[in-house]
């Protein structure tokens, strides 16, 4: 099973840290870096609006817990946004080629 993950960061340099070590430790196959997002959630009893990127994480679903454990030690927020969808679809060169990159 593969799954794609969102991961909200602070700002540029920590959304490269965190792709670059993911994918040279065969976390990730891929990680795709959003900019301009502005993100609305309640923190400690306050509303809160800050800019953020996303992180859009490829990876298997064997590599999710070693993924989970490996952005939180690299994530400077106290509760980082890992979310997990299963990829129900898609094309089978890419999906052997996330297998084979996250081995």
């Amino acid at each position: 099973m593969y799954l794609s993950v969102f991961c909200t960061v602070p700002d540029q340099k920590t959304a490269q840290r965190i792709a670059q070590t993911l994918v040279h430790e065969g976390l990730a196959a891929c990680v795709n870096l959003l900019p301009g997002i502005t993100s609305v959630y309640r923190w400690e009893g306050e509303v809160q609006e800050n800019s953020e990127l996303l992180l859009l994480i490829k990876t298997q679903q064997a590599r999710y817990n070693a993924l989970e454990a490996r952005i939180k030690e690299l994530h400077p927020y106290q509760v980082p946004e890992i979310i997990a969808h299963k990829i129900e679809a898609g094309s089978k060169d890419y999906l052997d080629w996330i297998a084979e990159s996250t081995r």
